[in-house]
């Protein structure tokens, strides 16, 4: 079916929206899957902050190029799903790997575009082990907190020790 000229450029209008807000993607393969299977993958994946569009391949490598990233272009062949990763792609990237494990040979990782370097489905894999965006931020906290709470304890004992040795001071004056 052919479309129209002014359908096309709405379809790169809307690609380059999505990849103007996302942090990287995923493509897939994504035969044989549902719309019931779809619309599930879409809400989860709404949950982190992510989007599941499915491409026409062509329009996908304009939008691409006019972007500013990089054209997987052996990775654009075939019906392609693309996942968009907004502000969390690791945990966008964890779910996109759930989809395989829950609709097996439906649903395959060809592999995915982040900080403009473009991911072997094997390199998906590894960054969807990276902790989230929120992780890190609870990891740097405790990271930053723990010095400061050592710190405190020690001017705390110093503190605290100034009245003891002033004690004993006056104790020994006493004395003598």
């Amino acid at each position: 079916m052919a479309i129209s000229k002014d359908r096309k450029e709405e379809l790169v209008g809307i690609y380059g929206e999505l990849l103007s807000q996302a942090t990287g993607f995923v493509l897939a393969d994504y035969k044989g899957i549902s719309v019931k299977q779809v619309n599930t993958m879409r809400d989860k994946l709404r949950e982190v902050d992510g989007a599941y569009v499915i491409v026409k391949n062509t329009l996908f490598k304009i939008a691409l190029q006019e972007a500013g990233w990089p054209v997987p272009d052996d990775m654009l062949a075939g019906p392609t799903g693309v996942i968009f990763g907004a502000a969390n792609f690791p945990a966008v990237a964890k779910v996109s790997l759930g989809f395989v494990k829950d609709y097996e040979n439906l649903f395959v990782i060809k592999g995915g575009v982040m900080a403009g370097q473009i991911l072997s489905d094997k390199q998906v894999d590894a960054v969807s082990s990276l902790p989230s965006l929120d992780e890190l931020r609870a990891q740097l906290i405790g990271l930053i907190s723990q010095p400061a709470t050592g710190l405190a304890g020690v001017i705390n004992a110093v503190v605290a020790g100034v009245p003891q040795v002033l004690q004993a001071y006056v104790w020994k004056n006493e004395a003598a």
